[in-house]
């Protein structure tokens, strides 16, 4: 028999548990709902992205303030000047470098770590570098309490890239250089991809696929991220 403290508690911890399955419904709903509107109607095909989009709680990467905004079609501010991406660029970003399970991707900018959560669920090896010491150690907490367990998390300067873990698959940059390092180009294997919005004022996307000694340039779509900073912004 529980004591009236006791069935006090038992009630309330069940309340929560009935607010928390409600908030998690209901952010489910929300996914499904970004996924069919934002992405699929835009031409997204790629199933595992789509599955991966369905599946990453993208209201856990923002700040608590932007979680009702968490599933619009726009960039959300996170800090230090830096945003999340709209997730029907992350979705398009990260089909067109037609990953495979087997993959290893290195990021350039980690941002919140929405991005590198989504390859997470895609591929076998994940490398993240930010810039931004707070913001690459709060995105490591989130990825790491989620259970992303094969992303890796560093802070520094990503225009070097990582060359002790390369070469790499697809390399996905996520704020704009002035043009693509040589460092990670270097760091690509054999038809490997690498994306990445590049320029300064004007940026466009850009899908670039070593070939042997030569690197193969496709120009995508318009956009506008956020400039790379560190050695990329100064090149």
């Amino acid at each position: 028999m529980l004591s009236a403290a006791g069935g006090h508690f038992e009630q309330n911890r069940r309340v929560a548990e009935m607010d928390l399955k409600q908030h998690q419904d209901l952010y489910s709903r929300q996914r499904d709902k970004m996924v069919e509107e934002q992405i699929v109607a835009r031409g997204i095909k790629d199933e595992k992205v789509l599955t991966a989009m369905k599946k990453v709680p993208r209201h856990l990467f923002v700040p608590a303030s932007g979680r009702e905004r968490a599933y619009q079609d726009s960039p959300l501010p996170i800090g230090y000047g830096q945003t999340i991406s709209q997730p029907y660029i992350v979705a398009y970003m990260t089909e067109e470098l037609h990953l495979s399970e087997s993959d290893t991707v290195l990021e350039i900018g980690t941002g919140s770590g929405y991005q590198a959560a989504v390859l997470s669920e895609i591929v076998a090896q994940v490398y993240s570098i930010e810039i931004v010491k707070e913001l690459g150690e709060r995105a490591a907490k989130v990825l790491k309490k989620n259970q992303y367990l094969n992303v890796r998390v560093i802070i520094g300067d990503g225009y070097n890239g990582l060359p002790e873990h390369a070469p790499f698959d697809a390399i996905i940059l996520t704020a704009a250089p002035a043009k693509v390092p040589q460092p990670l180009l270097d760091q690509l294997r054999d038809r490997g991809r690498l994306i990445a919005p590049v320029g300064s004022e004007y940026q466009e996307l850009r899908l670039i696929t070593r070939c042997g000694k030569k690197f193969k340039k496709k120009s995508l779509i318009p956009v506008r991220f956020v400039p790379m900073t560190g050695k990329g912004r100064k090149k």
